[in-house]
């Protein structure tokens, strides 16, 4: 999957890193070695190496919301 900034992104309760309980993270930076976060319930960033981010992903921990979910949330 191809990350982009302002993608957003479901937070399981299986993805380890969330320390703030959110439900939602956004991508607000990606370059081809990291990805930059904000989660919903935090005022701080985190940054993910792209590897370690599509992990999260690959295993079903973050779920990308498309436009629809946005919308109806």
């Amino acid at each position: 999957m191809n990350l982009d900034k302002d993608m957003q992104f479901e937070i399981k309760s299986c993805f380890a890193p969330n320390l703030y309980r959110s439900q939602t993270l956004k991508i607000l930076e990606v370059t081809p070695s990291s990805v930059v976060i904000q989660m919903d319930r935090s005022s701080g960033r985190g940054v993910f190496p792209a590897d370690n981010f599509h992990y999260w992903i690959k295993r079903g921990s973050l779920i990308k919301l498309n436009d629809h979910h946005r919308r109806t949330s």
